[in-house]
């Protein structure tokens, strides 16, 4: 499990956890431009998504919307999902997570950029 205040580095950008409970956990992801996270799913978690700074390019099932700041975009249990940022400037998400597991290996990747499985 994460820790909290811990920033993560990522091909795409960072992420940091702000707060985990028993079923949730809130999360800060930054996505330098040009960076695109894997095409995914969660099995055990829904997301909701709320653009704090920028515009983020996102996918859910076969959907791709540009979302702007204070924007909202949910993310069902099992949706194929990505976040990409298709602007010249950093973006920053709000995200948080919702189930009965939020371990990053519950990750399922359908398209990946930088080669991870």
């Amino acid at each position: 499990m994460n820790q909290i205040g811990q920033t993560y580095e990522r091909p795409w950008g960072a992420y940091k956890t702000l707060e985990m409970g028993d079923n949730f956990q809130v999360k800060t992801i930054q996505v330098n431009p040009g960076g695109r996270l894997s095409l995914q799913s969660h099995e055990h978690r829904s997301e909701h998504w709320i653009v704090a700074k920028g515009t983020a390019t996102v996918t859910v099932q076969d959907k791709i919307s540009n979302y702007e700041t204070n924007q909202h975009i949910y993310i069902p249990k099992q949706a194929k999902h990505r976040l990409e940022n298709l602007t010249q400037e950093p973006i920053e998400i709000i995200e948080v997570q919702l189930g009965d597991y939020l371990g990053e290996d519950d990750i399922k990747r359908y398209d990946d950029i930088y080669g991870r499985s």
